[in-house]
Protein backbone atom coordinates (compact mmCIF):
# COMPACT_ATOMS: atom_id res chain seq x y z
CA UNK A 1 0.00 0.00 0.00
CA UNK A 2 2.89 2.36 0.84
CA UNK A 3 4.54 1.64 -2.51
CA UNK A 4 1.25 2.32 -4.29
CA UNK A 5 0.89 5.69 -2.58
CA UNK A 6 4.39 6.77 -3.59
CA UNK A 7 5.76 7.37 -7.03
CA UNK A 8 9.13 6.14 -8.24
CA UNK A 9 10.99 9.42 -8.76
CA UNK A 10 14.28 7.91 -9.96
CA UNK A 11 14.93 6.41 -13.37
CA UNK A 12 16.92 3.25 -13.96
CA UNK A 13 19.84 5.37 -15.22
CA UNK A 14 19.80 7.48 -12.05
CA UNK A 15 19.81 4.38 -9.85
CA UNK A 16 22.75 3.01 -11.82
CA UNK A 17 24.73 6.23 -11.41
CA UNK A 18 23.85 6.31 -7.72
CA UNK A 19 25.74 3.04 -7.26
CA UNK A 20 28.88 4.79 -8.45
CA UNK A 21 28.50 7.81 -6.15
CA UNK A 22 31.27 8.46 -3.62
CA UNK A 23 30.89 10.90 -0.77
CA UNK A 24 33.31 13.83 -1.00
CA UNK A 25 33.74 16.57 1.59
CA UNK A 26 36.44 19.05 2.56
CA UNK A 27 37.10 21.54 5.36
CA UNK A 28 36.55 21.46 9.10
CA UNK A 29 34.82 23.99 11.32
CA UNK A 30 36.33 25.52 14.46
CA UNK A 31 34.39 23.53 17.05
CA UNK A 32 34.41 20.20 15.23
CA UNK A 33 37.69 18.85 16.71
CA UNK A 34 36.42 19.39 20.25
CA UNK A 35 32.99 17.97 19.42
CA UNK A 36 34.57 14.90 17.83
CA UNK A 37 35.77 13.79 21.28
CA UNK A 38 32.15 13.71 22.51
CA UNK A 39 30.77 12.24 19.29
CA UNK A 40 33.34 9.43 19.24
CA UNK A 41 32.39 8.58 22.82
CA UNK A 42 28.66 8.77 22.09
CA UNK A 43 28.71 6.41 19.13
CA UNK A 44 30.35 3.75 21.29
CA UNK A 45 27.29 3.83 23.55
CA UNK A 46 24.95 2.94 20.68
CA UNK A 47 24.24 -0.79 20.18
CA UNK A 48 25.60 -2.13 16.90
CA UNK A 49 22.14 -3.37 15.87
CA UNK A 50 20.80 0.21 15.67
CA UNK A 51 20.72 1.37 12.04
CA UNK A 52 22.31 4.75 11.21
CA UNK A 53 19.11 6.02 9.58
CA UNK A 54 17.23 5.24 12.79
CA UNK A 55 19.53 7.60 14.66
CA UNK A 56 19.01 10.32 12.05
CA UNK A 57 15.21 10.13 11.99
CA UNK A 58 15.00 9.90 15.79
CA UNK A 59 17.02 13.09 16.15
CA UNK A 60 14.89 14.85 13.54
CA UNK A 61 11.63 13.86 15.23
CA UNK A 62 12.85 15.16 18.59
CA UNK A 63 13.91 18.43 16.99
CA UNK A 64 10.65 18.85 15.07
CA UNK A 65 8.40 18.04 18.03
CA UNK A 66 10.24 20.42 20.37
CA UNK A 67 9.97 23.22 17.79
CA UNK A 68 6.28 22.53 17.13
CA UNK A 69 5.64 22.94 20.86
CA UNK A 70 7.42 26.29 20.72
CA UNK A 71 5.33 27.33 17.70
CA UNK A 72 2.17 26.33 19.60
CA UNK A 73 3.00 28.83 22.35
CA UNK A 74 4.37 31.51 19.96
CA UNK A 75 2.47 31.31 16.65
CA UNK A 76 3.34 34.90 15.72
CA UNK A 77 6.84 34.91 17.30
CA UNK A 78 5.73 37.71 19.63
CA UNK A 79 4.17 35.73 22.47
CA UNK A 80 5.90 34.67 25.69
CA UNK A 81 6.47 30.91 25.82
CA UNK A 82 7.09 29.15 29.16
CA UNK A 83 10.79 28.72 29.97
CA UNK A 84 10.54 24.93 29.74
CA UNK A 85 9.51 25.21 26.05
CA UNK A 86 12.79 26.96 25.23
CA UNK A 87 14.73 24.46 27.34
CA UNK A 88 12.99 21.65 25.45
CA UNK A 89 13.96 23.23 22.13
CA UNK A 90 17.56 23.52 23.33
CA UNK A 91 17.57 19.85 24.25
CA UNK A 92 15.84 18.90 20.99
CA UNK A 93 18.43 20.69 18.88
CA UNK A 94 21.30 19.25 20.91
CA UNK A 95 19.95 15.71 20.51
CA UNK A 96 19.52 16.25 16.78
CA UNK A 97 23.04 17.63 16.45
CA UNK A 98 24.48 14.68 18.37
CA UNK A 99 22.62 11.95 16.49
CA UNK A 100 23.19 13.64 13.14
CA UNK A 101 26.92 13.74 13.87
CA UNK A 102 27.21 10.04 14.71
CA UNK A 103 24.99 8.42 12.09
CA UNK A 104 27.90 8.25 9.64
CA UNK A 105 30.19 6.92 12.37
CA UNK A 106 27.61 4.25 13.18
CA UNK A 107 27.43 3.32 9.49
CA UNK A 108 31.19 2.84 9.27
CA UNK A 109 31.24 1.07 12.63
CA UNK A 110 28.64 -1.47 11.47
CA UNK A 111 29.88 -1.68 7.87
CA UNK A 112 26.50 -0.45 6.62
CA UNK A 113 27.50 2.67 4.68
CA UNK A 114 25.49 3.29 1.53
CA UNK A 115 24.34 6.15 -0.74
CA UNK A 116 20.93 5.84 0.91
CA UNK A 117 22.46 6.81 4.27
CA UNK A 118 24.06 9.95 2.82
CA UNK A 119 20.84 10.94 1.07
CA UNK A 120 18.77 10.23 4.18
CA UNK A 121 21.12 12.37 6.28
CA UNK A 122 20.94 15.37 3.94
CA UNK A 123 17.18 14.98 3.57
CA UNK A 124 16.65 15.17 7.32
CA UNK A 125 19.01 18.15 7.48
CA UNK A 126 16.82 19.95 4.93
CA UNK A 127 13.70 19.49 7.08
CA UNK A 128 15.54 20.34 10.30
CA UNK A 129 16.79 23.61 8.78
CA UNK A 130 13.20 24.74 8.26
CA UNK A 131 12.16 24.13 11.86
CA UNK A 132 15.38 25.53 13.34
CA UNK A 133 14.92 28.70 11.28
CA UNK A 134 11.43 29.16 12.71
CA UNK A 135 12.59 28.37 16.26
CA UNK A 136 15.38 30.93 15.97
CA UNK A 137 12.90 33.67 15.03
CA UNK A 138 10.71 32.76 17.98
CA UNK A 139 13.60 32.71 20.45
CA UNK A 140 14.28 36.44 20.07
CA UNK A 141 10.65 37.54 19.54
CA UNK A 142 11.40 38.92 16.12
CA UNK A 143 7.81 38.48 14.95
CA UNK A 144 7.10 42.11 15.84
CA UNK A 145 9.39 43.07 12.96
CA UNK A 146 7.87 41.24 9.94
CA UNK A 147 10.55 42.32 7.47
CA UNK A 148 13.38 41.02 9.65
CA UNK A 149 11.52 37.80 10.41
CA UNK A 150 10.92 37.18 6.72
CA UNK A 151 14.62 37.66 6.01
CA UNK A 152 15.91 35.66 8.99
CA UNK A 153 13.36 32.89 8.47
CA UNK A 154 14.25 32.27 4.83
CA UNK A 155 17.99 32.95 4.83
CA UNK A 156 18.85 29.70 6.64
CA UNK A 157 16.84 27.67 4.13
CA UNK A 158 18.43 29.58 1.25
CA UNK A 159 21.96 28.97 2.54
CA UNK A 160 21.26 25.26 2.98
CA UNK A 161 20.14 25.11 -0.65
CA UNK A 162 23.26 27.01 -1.75
CA UNK A 163 25.54 24.63 0.18
CA UNK A 164 24.21 21.75 -1.88
CA UNK A 165 24.08 23.87 -5.02
CA UNK A 166 27.87 24.26 -4.80
CA UNK A 167 28.14 20.50 -4.21
CA UNK A 168 26.06 19.87 -7.34
CA UNK A 169 28.48 22.10 -9.26
CA UNK A 170 31.81 20.94 -7.81
CA UNK A 171 31.09 17.40 -6.60
CA UNK A 172 32.41 18.21 -3.10
CA UNK A 173 30.56 19.38 0.01
CA UNK A 174 32.67 22.14 1.58
CA UNK A 175 32.63 23.20 5.23
CA UNK A 176 33.80 26.60 6.47
CA UNK A 177 35.44 27.62 9.75
CA UNK A 178 32.06 28.75 11.08
CA UNK A 179 29.53 26.26 9.77
CA UNK A 180 26.54 24.20 10.88
CA UNK A 181 27.96 23.12 14.24
CA UNK A 182 28.80 26.67 15.30
CA UNK A 183 25.41 27.99 14.15
CA UNK A 184 23.61 25.27 16.11
CA UNK A 185 25.49 26.15 19.29
CA UNK A 186 24.66 29.83 18.75
CA UNK A 187 20.96 29.00 18.40
CA UNK A 188 21.04 26.82 21.52
CA UNK A 189 22.56 29.79 23.37
CA UNK A 190 19.69 31.98 22.15
CA UNK A 191 17.16 29.42 23.39
CA UNK A 192 18.82 29.39 26.82
CA UNK A 193 18.88 33.19 26.99
CA UNK A 194 15.14 33.30 26.29
CA UNK A 195 14.49 30.50 28.79
CA UNK A 196 16.25 32.27 31.67
CA UNK A 197 15.84 35.91 30.66
CA UNK A 198 12.52 35.83 28.84
CA UNK A 199 11.83 36.94 25.28
CA UNK A 200 11.64 40.52 26.58
CA UNK A 201 15.39 40.28 27.16
CA UNK A 202 15.91 40.79 23.42
CA UNK A 203 14.25 44.23 23.65
CA UNK A 204 16.92 45.44 26.05
CA UNK A 205 18.94 48.38 24.72
CA UNK A 206 22.68 47.80 24.88
CA UNK A 207 24.47 50.77 26.52
CA UNK A 208 26.81 52.90 24.37
CA UNK A 209 25.83 51.10 21.15
CA UNK A 210 22.17 52.06 21.50
CA UNK A 211 21.03 48.88 19.77
CA UNK A 212 18.40 46.48 21.03
CA UNK A 213 19.73 43.04 21.79
CA UNK A 214 17.71 41.31 19.05
CA UNK A 215 19.75 43.22 16.45
CA UNK A 216 22.91 41.28 17.32
CA UNK A 217 21.67 37.89 16.07
CA UNK A 218 20.16 39.70 13.08
CA UNK A 219 23.54 41.28 12.27
CA UNK A 220 25.21 37.92 12.82
CA UNK A 221 22.82 36.32 10.36
CA UNK A 222 23.43 39.07 7.79
CA UNK A 223 27.21 38.83 8.19
CA UNK A 224 27.17 35.04 8.02
CA UNK A 225 24.91 35.11 4.97
CA UNK A 226 27.15 37.56 3.10
CA UNK A 227 30.30 35.55 3.87
CA UNK A 228 28.66 32.21 3.08
CA UNK A 229 27.15 33.45 -0.19
CA UNK A 230 30.53 34.84 -1.22
CA UNK A 231 32.13 31.43 -0.71
CA UNK A 232 29.24 29.47 -2.21
CA UNK A 233 28.94 31.54 -5.36
CA UNK A 234 32.68 31.61 -5.90
CA UNK A 235 32.49 27.81 -6.20
CA UNK A 236 29.22 27.86 -8.14
CA UNK A 237 30.53 30.28 -10.76
CA UNK A 238 34.08 28.96 -10.94
CA UNK A 239 34.18 25.40 -9.64
CA UNK A 240 32.22 23.39 -12.17
CA UNK A 241 33.73 19.96 -12.87
CA UNK A 242 31.65 19.07 -15.92
CA UNK A 243 32.22 20.02 -19.53
CA UNK A 244 33.20 23.67 -19.96
CA UNK A 245 32.87 24.23 -16.21
CA UNK A 246 29.33 22.84 -15.93
CA UNK A 247 27.88 20.80 -13.07
CA UNK A 248 28.55 17.15 -12.31
CA UNK A 249 25.56 16.42 -14.58
CA UNK A 250 26.93 18.58 -17.43
CA UNK A 251 24.13 21.11 -16.95
CA UNK A 252 24.34 24.87 -16.46
CA UNK A 253 25.66 25.86 -13.02
CA UNK A 254 22.81 28.39 -12.83
CA UNK A 255 19.98 25.90 -13.44
CA UNK A 256 19.18 25.41 -9.70
CA UNK A 257 18.64 29.18 -9.41
CA UNK A 258 15.32 28.80 -11.23
CA UNK A 259 13.92 26.66 -8.42
CA UNK A 260 15.03 28.71 -5.42
CA UNK A 261 14.36 31.95 -7.29
CA UNK A 262 10.78 30.98 -8.10
CA UNK A 263 9.84 29.91 -4.59
CA UNK A 264 11.45 32.95 -2.94
CA UNK A 265 9.81 35.27 -5.47
CA UNK A 266 6.37 33.77 -4.75
CA UNK A 267 7.00 34.01 -1.02
CA UNK A 268 8.06 37.66 -1.29
CA UNK A 269 5.11 38.69 -3.51
CA UNK A 270 2.58 37.09 -1.15
CA UNK A 271 4.41 38.57 1.85
CA UNK A 272 4.21 42.11 0.44
CA UNK A 273 0.78 42.01 -1.20
CA UNK A 274 -1.35 39.88 1.12
CA UNK A 275 -4.66 41.70 1.67
CA UNK A 276 -4.97 40.56 5.28
CA UNK A 277 -1.31 40.79 6.38
CA UNK A 278 -1.06 37.01 6.15
CA UNK A 279 2.58 36.90 7.21
CA UNK A 280 2.12 39.29 10.14
CA UNK A 281 -0.76 37.21 11.55
CA UNK A 282 0.65 33.74 10.84
CA UNK A 283 4.42 34.06 10.26
CA UNK A 284 5.45 30.68 11.68
CA UNK A 285 2.87 28.74 9.67
CA UNK A 286 3.85 30.78 6.61
CA UNK A 287 7.54 29.93 7.00
CA UNK A 288 6.77 26.25 7.59
CA UNK A 289 4.53 26.06 4.51
CA UNK A 290 7.14 27.57 2.21
CA UNK A 291 9.91 25.78 4.10
CA UNK A 292 8.48 22.39 3.14
CA UNK A 293 8.70 23.43 -0.51
CA UNK A 294 12.32 24.54 -0.15
CA UNK A 295 13.05 21.29 1.68
CA UNK A 296 11.61 19.33 -1.24
CA UNK A 297 13.67 21.12 -3.89
CA UNK A 298 16.78 20.86 -1.66
CA UNK A 299 16.22 17.10 -1.50
CA UNK A 300 15.86 16.99 -5.28
CA UNK A 301 19.12 18.92 -5.62
CA UNK A 302 20.92 16.39 -3.40
CA UNK A 303 19.48 13.55 -5.50
CA UNK A 304 20.53 15.33 -8.70
CA UNK A 305 24.08 15.63 -7.38
CA UNK A 306 24.31 12.01 -6.23
CA UNK A 307 22.83 10.66 -9.48
CA UNK A 308 24.57 13.19 -11.77
CA UNK A 309 21.26 14.16 -13.32
CA UNK A 310 19.44 17.30 -14.38
CA UNK A 311 17.26 19.24 -11.95
CA UNK A 312 13.93 19.81 -13.71
CA UNK A 313 11.91 22.93 -12.84
CA UNK A 314 8.41 21.46 -13.15
CA UNK A 315 7.47 20.03 -9.77
CA UNK A 316 4.35 19.35 -7.71
CA UNK A 317 6.05 21.15 -4.80
CA UNK A 318 4.89 24.47 -6.28
CA UNK A 319 1.19 23.60 -6.07
CA UNK A 320 0.81 24.89 -2.49
CA UNK A 321 2.50 28.26 -3.08
CA UNK A 322 0.66 28.49 -6.39
CA UNK A 323 -2.69 28.21 -4.60
CA UNK A 324 -1.71 31.02 -2.23
CA UNK A 325 -0.64 33.19 -5.17
CA UNK A 326 -3.84 32.53 -7.17
CA UNK A 327 -6.03 33.17 -4.14
CA UNK A 328 -4.31 36.52 -3.67
CA UNK A 329 -4.54 37.32 -7.39
CA UNK A 330 -8.31 36.79 -7.28
CA UNK A 331 -8.66 39.06 -4.23
CA UNK A 332 -8.70 36.32 -1.59
CA UNK A 333 -11.99 34.67 -2.56
CA UNK A 334 -11.14 32.05 0.10
CA UNK A 335 -9.96 32.98 3.57
CA UNK A 336 -6.17 33.28 3.35
CA UNK A 337 -5.61 31.43 6.61
CA UNK A 338 -7.50 28.41 5.25
CA UNK A 339 -5.53 28.48 2.00
CA UNK A 340 -2.29 28.76 3.99
CA UNK A 341 -3.16 25.60 5.91
CA UNK A 342 -4.05 23.83 2.66
CA UNK A 343 -0.70 24.89 1.19
CA UNK A 344 1.09 23.67 4.33
CA UNK A 345 -0.59 20.26 4.21
CA UNK A 346 -0.10 19.81 0.46
CA UNK A 347 3.58 20.81 0.64
CA UNK A 348 4.23 18.50 3.59
CA UNK A 349 2.49 15.52 1.97
CA UNK A 350 4.33 16.15 -1.30
CA UNK A 351 7.66 16.20 0.54
CA UNK A 352 6.85 12.98 2.40
CA UNK A 353 5.65 11.27 -0.78
CA UNK A 354 8.84 12.15 -2.63
CA UNK A 355 11.19 11.17 0.20
CA UNK A 356 9.45 7.87 0.88
CA UNK A 357 9.39 7.06 -2.83
CA UNK A 358 13.11 7.73 -3.21
CA UNK A 359 14.00 5.72 -0.10
CA UNK A 360 11.92 2.73 -1.21
CA UNK A 361 13.43 2.79 -4.68
CA UNK A 362 17.01 2.98 -3.45
CA UNK A 363 16.55 0.37 -0.73
CA UNK A 364 15.00 -2.02 -3.25
CA UNK A 365 17.72 -1.36 -5.82
CA UNK A 366 20.60 -1.79 -3.37
CA UNK A 367 18.88 -4.66 -1.49
CA UNK A 368 19.12 -2.93 1.88
CA UNK A 369 16.68 -1.85 4.57
CA UNK A 370 16.06 1.78 5.50
CA UNK A 371 15.77 1.34 9.28
CA UNK A 372 17.63 -1.89 9.93
CA UNK A 373 21.11 -3.16 9.13
CA UNK A 374 21.20 -5.56 6.22
CA UNK A 375 23.98 -8.16 6.28
CA UNK A 376 26.44 -7.65 3.40
CA UNK A 377 25.74 -9.69 0.28
CA UNK A 378 27.55 -10.16 -3.06
CA UNK A 379 24.93 -7.98 -4.79
CA UNK A 380 25.17 -5.11 -2.31
CA UNK A 381 27.65 -2.32 -2.93
CA UNK A 382 28.54 0.15 -0.14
Amino acid sequence: MLRFACTEPLSAAQLKRLEEHKYSASGRSLLEPQCQIYWNWLVQQIPTWVAPNTLTIAGLLVNVISTVILVYYCPTATEVAPPWAFLLSTLGLFIYQSLDAIDGKQARRTNSSSPLGELFDHGCDAVSTVFVSVGTCISCGIGRYPNWMFFCGFIGMFLFFCAHWQTYVSGTLRFGLADVTEVQFAIMTMYLMSAFGGVSLWQTTVPVLGLKLYMFPVMGIIGGAVLSCRNYFHVILNGGVGKNGSTVADTSVLSPSLHIGLILTLAFIIFKKSSSQLFEHHPCLYLLAFGMVISKISNKLVVAHMTKSELHLADTAFIGPGLLFLNQYFNSFIDEYIVLWIAMVLSSLDLMRYCIGVCLQISSHLHIQVFSITPPSPTHRD
